[in-house]
């Protein structure tokens, strides 16, 4: 039991670090995804900004240029002029240029004549507008440059830049706002997934306290799970073997039971006769009468340890290659070995081999399976009765017969006679040597070859078996 119990608290601990698992995997998945989302709603928002803000700037840097491409002769004064009339634009810095890069005019304080080489301002005066930006610390850096054409020559460019805080800040806030919401649904994901794994946990708990309870011996508890997810499956098909598990156990100890009781009767009857001879002073005659019925409750006891190990053998049977075998020739050969039978009992044996076919079974098993019947027909037949064994074609089934005219089967026994050591009239089985397990034995090798059997009977009329397998037909099958 300590043992147990430490093999319980080791599965315990087990399902709470898989529990944690499970939400540290789910967790660290979701902040993933989250934070993939969240750099490219930032980048999108940056990048919308971006767009906005480089159309506004080339127009002001469009606006310049006309303003400036109107002057005849571009100098310093010429253009400070001309500059001093779109102060309105409202920018951080203001730089003009000749064709060479020369310094016309700048806004920024640098000094007049020397060469502006920004990579804008060559692009620029290559002929291509141009505009380029940066984003730090809540602020976006803004650069643009167009060139100035007089009459289709470049005469020159024009050069802005732009520090916006406003929208910068805007900028900031957005992302704040996104990385705050990011944080938010981690949480929650994580609470989530804490309690799913806490829920999860606790229900495979549940099925290994019930796996528990089924090792104890008590087949009959049942796990209930609710819910319609993987694990109720797993809780319906575990109620289903603890069911069958159940089952096979009642069919056990009622067997070891049923065996028990019917191995006591001629163990006792010989213990019982051995000790009359060893107590008693018997003459040769009765002691030899009762040797011989030691030696009949011996061979009693051997019959029915043989049907015993026969039975096992039919339920615990592998799969083997199976023989294509006609029916009539086994119950020819059947009939030809009770026929000595059948004749100290009074019975006459009639075949009505009508349309034989057939079938996928081993040899053994298919005299097994007429064999037993016959000889139940010719037992428990009456004297001077009959016993007709017939065979016929259903369709695609082979159709086996059995019926004889003996005293018949009550009805509330027919649902019984195929279990093991069941007995219509204890008495006469005994009588006769019966043991109860002949029809179970015939029972379990039908059901192994994919066979069918039934029966219909009447008090005072008879008792018919019938016995169905699938036809093998050869050539059929072959296509």
């Amino acid at each position: 039991m300590a043992i147990t119990s430490e093999n319980n608290s080791t599965a315990i601990r087990g399902f709470r670090k898989s529990q944690y698992r499970y939400a540290m995997t789910y967790a660290v998945v979701t902040f993933v995804v989250l934070l993939i989302l969240n750099i490219y709603c930032s980048i999108a928002c940056q990048n919308l900004f971006y767009e906005s803000k480089k159309s506004s700037m080339i127009e002001k840097c469009l606006l310049a240029s006309d303003e400036v491409s109107t002057l005849e002769v571009m100098n310093s004064s010429t253009v400070s002029a001309v500059v001093g009339q779109i102060e309105s634009l409202k920018v951080s810095r203001l730089l003009v240029t000749d064709q060479a890069g020369c310094t016309l005019y700048d806004s920024g304080g640098a000094q007049l004549g020397s060469y502006a080489l920004l990579p804008e301002i060559l692009t620029a005066l290559e002929g291509n507008d141009v505009c380029s930006w940066k984003y730090q610390s809540g602020t976006i850096d803004c650069r643009a440059a167009t060139p100035v054409f007089y009459y289709g020559t470049i005469v020159g460019c024009v050069y802005m830049t732009d520090l916006d805080t406003t929208q910068g800040k805007l900028i900031q806030s957005l992302q704040r706002t996104i990385f705050f919401i990011t944080f938010l649904l981690e949480a929650a994901v994580l609470l989530f997934s804490v309690a799913f794994a806490n829920t999860y946990s606790r229900r495979l708990n549940r099925i290994m306290a019930s796996m528990r309870v089924i090792r104890e011996g008590d087949y009959s508890h049942k796990v209930d799970l609710g819910g319609n997810d993987e694990l109720t499956i797993l809780g319906n098909e575990f109620n289903e073997l603890a069911e069958k598990l159940q089952n096979s156990e009642q069919k056990r100890s009622r067997f070891v039971s049923d065996a028990s009781h019917e191995l006591k009767t001629p163990l006792a009857s010989i213990k019982l006769l051995t000790d009359s001879i060893l107590q008693y002073d018997m003459d040769p005659e009765t002691i030899r009468e009762f040797v011989g019925d030691i030696g009949s409750e011996a061979e009693r006891l051997n019959r029915m340890t043989e049907k015993l190990l026969t039975l096992t053998r039919s339920e615990g049977a592998s799969d083997q290659e199976l023989e294509i075998i006609y029916l009539a020739p086994t119950v020819r050969r059947v009939a030809r070995m009770l026929k000595s039978n059948a004749r100290q009992a009074g019975v006459a044996i009639r075949l009505e081999l009508e349309q034989d076919s057939s079938i996928l079974i081993l040899e053994d098993d298919l005299y097994q399976i007429v064999f037993n019947l016959m000889e139940n027909g010719i037992k428990y037949n009456q004297p001077g009765g009959s016993l007709t064994v017939t065979l016929h074609r259903q369709e695609d089934n082979v159709v086996l017969e059995v019926s004889d005219t003996g005293m018949g089967i009550p009805a509330d026994a027919i649902d019984h006679v195929f279990e093991r050591f069941y007995r219509v009239d204890k008495a006469r089985s005994r009588q006769s040597g019966g043991s109860g397990l002949g029809l179970a034995i015939v029972r379990g090798i039908v059901h192994r070859n994919r066979g069918e059997i039934t029966l219909t009977s009447q008090l005072g009329k008879g008792t018919t078996f019938r016995v169905t397998f699938p036809a093998f037909d050869a050539e059929v099958d072959a296509e």
